[in-house]
């Protein structure tokens, strides 16, 4: 259990400035990230589960483990440490190999997906996977369950967050953060081009003053639900006609020229160099941004944002569970957890992390990025549970349309 009478790792660095919060808000159906009610989740919803093979844990004399983390989703101070992550190593004795190796679901899983299949271990004791991608893993046995005597702080799991049907015991997948799917954008290269400050709908990205300035994400959930939702669709109740409408409209925007790339995380890069001056973001990644002469910008589409979770697992043939399981008990201490809210500024699953915020850094506690309200949440979406059938189709469907 976390040692609560040890220092606070730090305040929040200066450039994860607070994003202007007007864009946060709206009408909707799910509340989950904050505790206000159960959520639905974006899994596959048929299969049997496969139990997740294992061998010996080496943690009592092995004292380390390798973590696969999504870029920019731990806290960083201008050295380039880790602070919480560093104190962890302190605390434990175990050094973490930190690997920022995740760039979207799809691509990560296709890279380790012939060992697992094969039942070898892939050299990482803990990935973070979005709902969809980890209620797949835990159905194909591709996750280990975690022993909840290790982590006991997972009693502070948001309520919201606990009971999900792809786990239900919460002991294959424990969340890392959720987030917001939206529009960021530059405000200082979007006003040089458009003569406005910013853009509220989907449609205002197809603005030929923006041709070759856009970016929409690899996930296609994400993607894909912005545009349904502009469309008068609900990604938690489509038919296939409203996703192929979906994919008609990113094909004609793809094949015109005007978005320049599909992307992961990476186009962080471009929107810091200014060739990308709008995108289909993540909020979270928005709130990193700052580059001296620009002010970036996240909004929820007034149609509608997609919500998610990433969650922590442990994969199956992993050589550290218990140092694992260790580490995720430490992230769910409220104190850590704020810290790293801090600066990620993505929705923090742990209850008490608000209350220690107070101390923190009091800006923030009302930051809607990080604890949104009931209010903040009514216009955000889950994109729908999907068969293994629809799974595969839809899958070949967008693949195809970004050209893999």
């Amino acid at each position: 259990m976390t040692d609560l009478s040890t220092p606070k790792v730090g305040t929040p660095l200066p450039r994860r400035r607070v994003l202007q919060a007007a864009g946060i808000g709206g009408a909707a159906m799910v509340a989950a990230a904050c505790g206000a009610r159960p959520p639905r989740t974006s899994s596959s919803t048929s299969g049997e589960e496969i139990p997740a093979k294992t061998q010996p844990d080496q943690s009592a004399t092995d004292k380390q483990l390798n973590f696969s983390n999504w870029v920019s989703y731990i806290d960083e101070d201008d050295d380039g440490n880790r602070p919480t992550l560093d104190l962890f190593m302190e605390q434990s004795g175990i050094s973490v190999d930190y690997r920022e190796d995740i760039n979207d679901n799809a691509e990560f899983d296709a890279k380790v997906r012939p060992q697992l299949e094969a039942g070898q271990d892939i050299d990482r004791d803990i990935v973070v996977l979005t709902d969809w991608k980890a209620a797949e893993w835990i159905r194909k046995g591709y996750a280990q369950k975690f022993d909840r005597a290790w982590v006991p702080n997972a009693r502070n799991l948001l309520p919201a967050l606990q009971g999900v049907p792809f786990d239900p015991e919460r002991d294959q997948s424990l969340p890392w953060q959720s987030g917001y799917a939206g529009l960021g954008f530059n405000e200082v290269l979007l006003k040089e081009l458009t003569g406005k400050s910013e853009i509220r709908t989907v449609s205002e990205l197809w603005d030929p003053a923006l041709k070759g300035r856009i970016t929409m994400l690899s996930e296609m959930r994400d993607s894909v639900g912005l545009v349904m939702l502009e469309q008068g669709n609900d990604p938690a109740d489509f038919t296939e006609d409203d996703f192929n409408a979906a994919i008609a409209e990113l094909q004609k925007q793809i094949d015109s020229g005007q978005i320049r790339q599909v992307s992961g995380n990476d186009y962080i890069a471009a929107m810091e160099t200014g060739d990308v001056v709008a995108a289909i973001a993540w909020s979270g990644d928005v709130a990193a941004l700052d580059v001296p002469d620009y002010t970036y910008n996240f909004v929820i589409p007034e149609s509608g944002g997609m919500l998610w979770t990433d969650n922590m697992m442990v994969p199956a043939m992993a050589r550290h569970k218990n140092n694992a399981e260790r580490l995720m008990d430490w992230y769910y201490d409220p104190q850590i957890a704020a810290e790293l809210a801090a600066w990620v500024q993505y929705i923090c699953p742990v209850a008490g992390a608000r209350e220690a915020m107070e101390k923190i850094d009091p800006s923030l506690v009302d930051n809607p990025l990080i604890f949104p309200t009931e209010e903040d949440l009514v216009n955000v979406h889950i994109f729908k549970a999907l068969s293994s059938s629809e799974q595969v189709k839809y899958d070949q469907a967008f693949q195809s349309l970004i050209g893999n």
